[in-house]
Formats: structure tokens, C-alpha cells, sequence
């Protein structure tokens, strides 16, 4: 008969694991990045800033101001709110699913991304 009561020295004395997380089914373990972490807030902003100016701007100068044609194409289709809402949402999930492979530096280029070519466009039409 196995004594379960009481635990091997060893055993106890023995260090916590690293902290991971695991990615999903069968997947790898990833180790918790303070950079990648900050990188995909970074990018989540800048998602959501260029959701909100993006609306204002078309909502102010009309459709013809959004200069990707794929989301252009998206709000003539569904609606200005309902076609920024899905690709927003979309490239989001994107960026999500980048963070949980690891991947942060495309996480990282694509924030920067964003901020020089959405953001401080949009802020110059909007606020000068």
C-alpha cells in the first residue's frame, strides 16, 4: 500500500517550474514577454485609434477619404461602422493570434506600422 499522506524532501524542496502558458492543443509552451505584451498594446491601440479616426473622417469627408481600397470596398458593402468594426476587429484577432505564435517583433513593425502610416496621417486631418 502507497502512503500518500506525506510528501518525498525532495520533492518539496524542489523549484517552481517557469511560468508558461500553453498555446493550444499539442502546441508549445510560450514564456510570458514583457515586450510582446506591451508591443500588442501597442498594436490594439493603434487598431482602435485608426477605427475611431478613420470613422470620423469618413463620417466628415465622405467615403472617398479612406485610402485602402479593401476597407473602402468593406463600408460601401456593409456600412461605414459595420465595415471599419469588422476589419478592425479582424486585424486585431490577427495581431492577437501573432502574440500567442510568439511572433513579436511582426507584432512590434506592425504597431509602428500603423502609428506612421494611419495614426499620424489621420491626426493631421483631423486636428490641423
Amino acid at each position: 500500500m502507497v502512503n500518500t499522506a506525506c510528501a518525498h524532501a525532495a520533492v518539496v524542496a524542489a523549484p517552481a517550474p517557469p511560468r508558461c502558458t500553453p498555446t493550444g492543443k499539442g502546441a508549445a509552451f510560450v514564456q510570458p514577454s514583457l515586450f510582446g505584451d506591451m508591443m500588442l498594446v501597442v498594436f490594439l491601440l493603434a487598431q482602435c485609434f485608426d477605427g475611431v479616426f478613420t470613422y470620423v473622417g469618413v463620417m466628415a469627408y465622405g467615403a472617398g477619404i479612406e485610402a485602402n481600397p479593401l476597407i473602402a470596398a468593406l463600408m460601401d458593402a456593409v456600412g461605414h461602422g459595420p465595415g471599419l468594426a469588422t476589419a478592425k476587429l479582424g486585424a486585431a484577432a490577427l495581431g492577437i493570434g501573432l502574440h500567442l505564435r510568439n511572433v513579436h517583433i511582426a507584432v512590434a513593425v506592425l504597431a509602428g506600422f500603423y502609428v506612421v502610416a494611419a495614426i499620424i496621417p489621420w491626426s493631421m486631418i483631423l486636428f490641423a
